[in-house]
């Protein structure tokens, strides 16, 4: 794979990461008006890959920790990405 692709798509990969942090954390507080728009925008992008492994890994008590999982998904395709 060339060495741009591979940055591209790191970089890309590093970005999705960034969303699914900021989604969780607006996820805490409660929202109103534009932050409540930008929190159901990121839950379109992310919700898709969240899903996954909402499948495979029930909720502890009321905490949700696919988001957990799906970051550390990421970042493991971003270090074998670092490795080609």
């Amino acid at each position: 794979m060339s060495f741009l692709v591979v940055n591209a798509l790191r970089g890309a990969l590093n970005f999705y990461a960034i969303l699914i942090f900021v989604y969780v954390l607006l996820s805490l507080f409660p929202l109103s008006g534009t932050l409540a728009e930008i929190y159901y925008t990121l839950g379109t992008v992310t919700e898709p890959y969240l899903s996954i492994f909402r499948r495979f890994i029930p909720p502890i008590g009321r905490m949700d920790i696919s988001p957990v999982v799906g970051y550390f998904v990421i970042q493991a395709i971003i270090q074998m990405l670092g490795r080609i």
